[in-house]
């Protein structure tokens, strides 16, 4: 999430928008305002908006049809969404926007010491969320690096063992070979240079 990231307020009644941006005001957060569901999202799309409160019911874009939209999206889907209504509790409401992932469904008339829990505690755990899925982008390409480093040093490495070998096998194409009638044990016959080899294979 970028430092600047803010707290967006969508409402189509500006009253409401003031009682939230009061209630809020407190924590400190950077706050943004929208006043229809197409505004707001082309806020969230311009990707600065760590946290929405959302309206249900707004002339033409809805507050659900604003979820659905960003749920579709990678770049939105996970920033958390919660949803005000001032029905009264509904129970399709209330299914549909938990399918859809929102994090939170409050009624109207806010409570600001509620409402300001619940945005301190959710916007804050999808800051972390985003501070360590970005460091675990940094480990993966740091080790995605570091393996392919090491890879080209092993095939440099597999080159000079190549090359030893074949050293090795030209000095004993060389060596003189033994008489027939020698009763020498072949251990003997190679010398130390047979001892390393067997000392290799254990």
């Amino acid at each position: 999430m970028p430092s600047d990231a803010k707290i967006l307020i969508v409402d189509d009644h500006e009253d409401t928008l003031y009682a939230l941006e009061s209630a809020l005001a407190p924590l400190g957060y950077q706050l943004s305002r929208a006043t229809s569901g197409d505004e707001a999202l082309k806020q969230v799309l311009r990707g600065q908006v760590g946290l929405l409160l959302l309206d249900v019911r707004m002339p033409g874009v809805s507050g659900l049809d604003v979820v659905r939209y960003m749920r579709r999206l990678e770049q939105t889907q996970h920033i958390p969404v919660v949803l005000l209504t001032g029905f009264g509790p509904d129970h399709e409401l209330t299914s549909a926007a938990f399918a859809l992932g929102v994090a939170d469904l409050v009624m109207k008339p806010i409570d600001p010491w509620a409402l300001r829990t619940k945005v301190r505690y959710l916007f804050d755990t999808h800051r972390r969320h985003l501070a360590l899925e970005h460091e675990v982008r940094e480990l993966r390409a740091l080790v995605k690096d570091h393996t392919e480093d090491k890879g080209h040093d092993g095939d440099k490495g597999h080159d000079g063992d190549k090359g030893r070998d074949e050293d090795d096998d030209a000095a004993a194409r060389h060596r003189a070979l033994p008489h027939p009638d020698a009763r020498v044990p072949v251990q003997r016959i190679n010398g130390a240079h047979t001892g390393e080899l067997e000392q290799d294979r254990t």
